[in-house]
Parts: structure tokens; sequence; C-alpha cells
């Protein structure tokens, strides 16, 4: 038996890379899926693409009243969210001392606040014994040059999934963390060959993450199998921070 049968589930994030991979997997285990993207074009496409009337949304997840709407969306076609993943995210590189207050902002916009309001909209609509994968990435516990935005905005996803998986235990709703190191998505292959090399150098397997392992993970995490798992952190990193 396909083990998302008979689910909803609302992917934030989920027209491209890791987020269209998570997608596609809980589609073809059986579950029904929403995906949103910023620009509706995007994930009309992506759920075009995913098919067995999969439906896309166009949501700024920056936006908490584009969450809202994308909630509202879900319960009108499914009555109830089972599975939610919220994934989007941007990287943008500078250094301390280029650091902008817009710059700041754009991350912790997205790769926060995104989180933090896509939960509390999609909560009314989540039912007890329902699952939270939160993506986050080896980098919270890291320094990486360049990265100390984006690491602390990754830092805040690891925290904030402590604290939800006790305030909504009562409710039978399980938060947990994907944690990739590098992972071979579209926005990976526009990178230069050197600093792939480099990327991939340090990790004990030898090459990046596929976006369908990333993906098995948060299947993982959002399935009845992780039942007992609550306020972990998965990583999918090929041993990069294990060893």
């Amino acid at each position: 038996m396909a083990q998302m049968s008979n689910k909803v589930a609302l992917i934030v994030g989920g027209a491209k890379g890791i987020g269209l991979a998570i997608a596609e997997r809980l589609s073809a285990e059986g579950a029904k899926v929403f995906i949103t993207s910023r620009r509706r074009e995007d994930a009309e496409k992506a759920a075009n693409g995913i098919g067995n009337e999969a439906i896309g949304i166009a949501a700024d997840a920056s936006v908490p009243e584009d969450l809202v709407d994308a909630v509202r969306t879900v319960q009108k076609a499914s009555g109830r969210i089972d599975a939610l993943v919220l994934n989007a995210g941007l990287s943008e590189p500078a250094q301390i001392a280029d650091i902008t207050p817009e710059h700041f902002d754009r991350h912790f916009d997205v790769n926060v606040r995104g989180m933090v309001f896509g939960l509390q909209a999609a909560l009314p609509a989540m039912i007890a014994g329902g699952s939270v994968v939160l993506i986050g990435s080896i980098a919270d516990s890291a320094g990486y040059a360049s990265y100390g935005t984006y690491a602390a905005t990754k830092a805040a996803v690891r925290s904030y999934a402590r604290t939800w998986t006790a305030e909504l235990a009562s409710q039978n709703i399980r938060v947990n963390v994907v944690a990739p190191g590098p992972t071979d998505t579209e926005m990976m292959a526009a990178v230069d060959e050197d600093m792939r090399a480099a990327l991939i150098a340090p990790i004990p397997m030898g090459r990046m993450a596929r976006p369908s392992e990333v993906a098995a993970a948060a299947l993982f995490l959002l399935s009845d199998e992780a039942s007992y798992i609550a306020g972990a952190e998965l990583c999918v990193d090929g041993g990069l921070r294990q060893v």
C-alpha cells in the first residue's frame, strides 16, 4: 500500500528543486498534492508535470495573507491538510562587511517568516496525527564564509522545530527538519566546476545529494512510519556533517 494514500499534502515552495521532488514523491505515494510558488505559471507548470490531479497555487511565502489564501484553497478542495512541507527559501552570498538590511530582510522574510506564518496558516486545517517537515540545511550548525545570513535563518528553522514540537504535541502534530547538504538541483547546476568540486571534496560519499534522496527523507518523516519521531533533524548530506 502506498505510504501516503488518502492523505492531503501542501508543499510551500514546491515548483522546483527539492520542493518539486518532494511533491512528486508524495504524489507517487498516493497523496493529493498542492504546491505553491511565487509565480503562478511555475506552480501550474509543476502541477501539470506531477499529474495525479496535483494543484498549483500562486503564493509568496513571505506574505502571510498569501499563505492563508493557499490554505483556504486546499481546504475548499480537500477539506484538510495531513502533511505540510515548508520548503520555500533562498540563499545569496554576502560577507559581513557587505550585508545590507535588504539582504538580511530578504532571507529572513522567506526562510523564517515564511515558515512561521506558513505553519500558522495551515494549523486550522491540520488534523490530529498530521506531520510537518521543515526544509533546513546542514549550514544551521556550520560556518560557511559568505553564507552567514542564510545559515542563521536555518538555525532559526532548527530551533522552531523544537519549540513547535513542544507546542503541538497535545494535538498529535509532529514537526521535524530535513537538513540537506549540497544537492544537485537546477540552482546548483549553475555553479562553476571549481565550486562544485570544492563542495563535493569533503563529502565522504563523494557526490552531491540527488533531490529524490532528500524527498525520500521527507516522505519518511511525513509518513506513519515515523509516528514516534518528533523534533528531530534528519541530515541528508552523504556524511558531510557526521564525520
